[in-house]
C-alpha cells in the first residue's frame, strides 16, 4: 500500500462507493433506524475499520498500525460528545426518526470534506513550522482542562448560530417539514425547509468538534495518510453509532471526563516529547484504559435521572 496519487484516488472512490451504497441501496427508503439495525451496521463499520487497520499494520509497519488504531479510537471517543449534540439538535427541531439518517449522511459527507481540508492545512503547517507542535500540545492540555471543568451536557442555541442567522436573513424557509426534502419550489420560488437548517446546524457543530479532534490526531502522528484514513473510518461509522447509542448516551456521564483526560494526556505527550518520549503502545494503552474506566464508572455509578 503506497501513499501515491493512484492510491488516494482508489481510496476516495472506495469511500464514495460505500456512501452511495448506503444511501441508494440499503437506505433508499426513508425509515427510522431501530436498535438491531444500528448495531448491525455499527459492527460492520468497526470490522471494516479494523480490517483496514490490519492492512496498514501489514504494509506500513508496527508503528503506523498502532498510530492508526490510536487515532481511530480518539476520533471515535470524541465523536460521542458530537453525537449527543446531534441528539439535542434533532430534539430541538423535532426531526422525525425516518429523516435523521438522511441528515447524518450528508452531514458526514460534508464532515469528510472539511476534515480533509483541515488535515492537509494542519499537516503542512506542522511540517514547515515545528514550533507549532508545542502550541498544539498546550492547546490540547488547555482544551482538556476546560472540558473537564465544564458541564458534561452541551447546550445548543440555534437562534444565535451565525450560519442559521445568515440563512434566516437571506433565504426563505418554510415553517413545516416537506417530507425528507431540503429544498422545495412554491409559487415559482425556491424555499429551504427546516431539514436544511438542521443540516447546517450539524455541519457547523462538526466544525467546532473538529477543532479538538484534528489537533488530537495530528498530535499522535503527522503522517497525513494515517490521520486522514483513520478519521474517515471513524466518521463512516458515526451514523450507525448515533442510532445505536441515541438512547444510551445519557448513561455514559463520566465519559466526558475520560475524554478530557485523553486530550490532556495527548497534549502532555507532545510537550514531553524530547524529555520523556512516550512509546506508542503505552499511549494506545492509556487512551483505551481511560475510555474503559470512564464507561465502567458510568455503569457502576449511574446518574439518578438516567
Amino acid at each position: 500500500m503506497e501513499n501515491t496519487p493512484l492510491f488516494w484516488l482508489v481510496f476516495v472512490a472506495f469511500v464514495v462507493g460505500l456512501l452511495l451504497l448506503d444511501l441508494l441501496v440499503f437506505n433508499r427508503k426513508a425509515h427510522e433506524i431501530k436498535l438491531r439495525e444500528a448495531l448491525g451496521w455499527s459492527t460492520f463499520w468497526v470490522v471494516l475499520s479494523l480490517g483496514f487497520n490490519l492492512l496498514v499494520y501489514r504494509t506500513m509497519g508496527h508503528q503506523a498500525g498502532l498510530q492508526w488504531l490510536t487515532g481511530y479510537l480518539v476520533e471515535k471517543a470524541l465523536s460521542v460528545d458530537n453525537l449527543f449534540v446531534f441528539l439535542l439538535i434533532f430534539n430541538y427541531f423535532k426531526v422525525p426518526g425516518q429523516y435523521q439518517h438522511r441528515i447524518l449522511f450528508w452531514g458526514v459527507l460534508g464532515a469528510l470534506i472539511l476534515r480533509a481540508v483541515f488535515i492537509l492545512i494542519g499537516g503542512a503547517l506542522l511540517a514547515k513550522f515545528h514550533f507549532l507542535l508545542y502550541l498544539l500540545g498546550a492547546f490540547l492540555v488547555y482544551t482538556g482542562i476546560k472540558m473537564g471543568f465544564s458541564g458534561n451536557e452541551p447546550e445548543i442555541d440555534p437562534e444565535n448560530n451565525p450560519m442559521v442567522r445568515f440563512l434566516s436573513r437571506h433565504l426563505p424557509i418554510t415553517r413545516q417539514l416537506e417530507g425528507g426534502k431540503f429544498f422545495i419550489k412554491k409559487d415559482g420560488l425556491r424555499f429551504a425547509t427546516p431539514l436544511f437548517v438542521v443540516l447546517i446546524m450539524v455541519e457547523t457543530t462538526d466544525v467546532v468538534f473538529a477543532a479538538d479532534s484534528i489537533p488530537a490526531i495530528l498530535a499522535i502522528t503527522r503522517d497525513t495518510f494515517v490521520v486522514f484514513t483513520s478519521n474517515v473510518f471513524a466518521l463512516l461509522g458515526l451514523r450507525a453509532m448515533y442510532f445505536a447509542l441515541a438512547s444510551l448516551m445519557r448513561l455514559f456521564h463520566y465519559l466526558h471526563y475520560g475524554l478530557a483526560l485523553i486530550l490532556v494526556f495527548i497534549g502532555a505527550k507532545i510537550l514531553l516529547e524530547y524529555l520523556y518520549p512516550i512509546p506508542m503502545p503505552w499511549a494506545l494503552g492509556v487512551v483505551g484504559g481511560l475510555l474503559a474506566l470512564s464507561v465502567a464508572a458510568s455503569l457502576l455509578w449511574p446518574r439518578k435521572d438516567a
